[in-house]
């Protein structure tokens, strides 16, 4: 493992503490807001530019990995967002929806970063990433409304955007680059002008979109800053029991490493820039929902980075010739 890829979860801390400080100077935070979404789009180009098409198609034979990832996303962690809502900010309606809103959202961008840093395996992580988007934005109105008491709907155009911008264009471009690369360069040509650049890219767009996010939400941050201290004990719980959960089952159902990374992942990674962009839509008057949607990265985001480095599968040692025989 190279220095970069020990020290990321110093580095993701360290640029989402820069963009905080850096959103309170004039004008930074709202050219910040800008920059989020295209520093994603570039970053999942990047991790998607490295994933052979093939390996989506063995999605197929992972249906026991896909099946334990729904129930964990759309069943027990609805349960355990309820749970954690009623038990600690009972007296807060709005952090309870915002922390519903939240984490019934499984990740669609981050997550995929994450698991090619942890080795996991990203085909089939592509693969889960448009099934996990259709189903969190259809379910969000049920559990806000069973769970939190108040229904948040989504507009369509809120799910258009979000697979267009966020997994669509991202797959395209990679699949056009590899595609020409490959036609007019050759497959070697295409590992060394390429995709072995865009692996470089990775860690780099993962810290400028951290900092961008964090500077564009930092007057936010400010305002409400005893706010964010009510949702630290139940995102520190959410964050220590889904991995632990999700690694557990992977031994039990005796998954291959890349595949108990995958597993961990999703059921670990949260969809806080599409949950912030629906909050700020269904709830425009109640900005305090909004408040536990940015509080979420500022734990999340370290606790990926870190669980990237534990669960990351170790590569076996290069064998030792034997000495021959005189």
């Amino acid at each position: 493992m190279s220095t970069a890829e020990r020290l990321q979860s110093l580095f993701v801390a360290l640029a989402a503490l820069a963009g905080l400080a850096a959103g309170l100077l004039p004008h930074v935070g709202p050219v910040a807001g800008h920059a989020v979404l295209p520093a994603l789009l570039v970053m999942l180009t990047a991790v998607f530019v490295q994933m052979d098409a093939a390996h989506v198609g063995e999605v197929h034979h992972a249906k026991t990995l896909v099946a334990v990832s729904l129930v964990l996303n759309f069943v027990f962690t609805p349960a355990l967002a309820w749970a954690l809502g009623a038990g600690l900010l009972g007296g807060e309606p709005d952090l309870r929806i915002g922390l519903l809103l939240l984490l019934v959202t499984p990740c669609t961008d981050w997550y995929l970063v994450f698991t090619a840093m942890a080795r996991g395996h990203t085909g089939i992580a592509a693969a889960l990433l448009p099934v996990n988007l259709v189903l969190q934005l259809l379910l969000l109105p049920v559990y806000v409304l069973l769970l939190g008491g108040r229904a948040a709907m989504v507009d369509g155009a809120t799910l258009a955007e979000s697979v267009l911008l966020v997994l669509v264009v991202p797959l395209t471009l990679a699949m056009l680059l590899r595609w020409a690369s490959a036609r007019f360069g050759g497959a070697a040509w295409r590992e060394r002008r390429v995709t072995g650049p865009a692996s470089h890219l990775v860690l780099p767009l993962l810290y400028a979109a951290v900092f961008a996010m964090f500077a564009w939400q930092s007057r936010m941050v400010l305002e409400h800053g005893a706010d964010l201290l009510a949702l630290l004990p139940p995102l520190v719980v959410f964050f220590v029991t889904l991995p632990l959960i999700a690694t557990g089952l992977s031994r039990v159902l005796r998954l291959s490493a890349d595949r108990a990374v995958t597993l961990t992942m999703t059921a670990t990674a949260r969809n806080s820039p599409i949950a912030l962009a629906i909050a700020v839509a269904a709830f425009p008057d109640r900005p305090l929902i909004a408040v536990a949607l940015v509080a979420g990265p500022l734990v999340e985001l370290p606790v990926l980075a870190l669980l990237a480095q534990l669960v990351r599968p170790r590569r076996p040692a290069p064998a030792t010739p034997e000495p021959h025989s005189p």
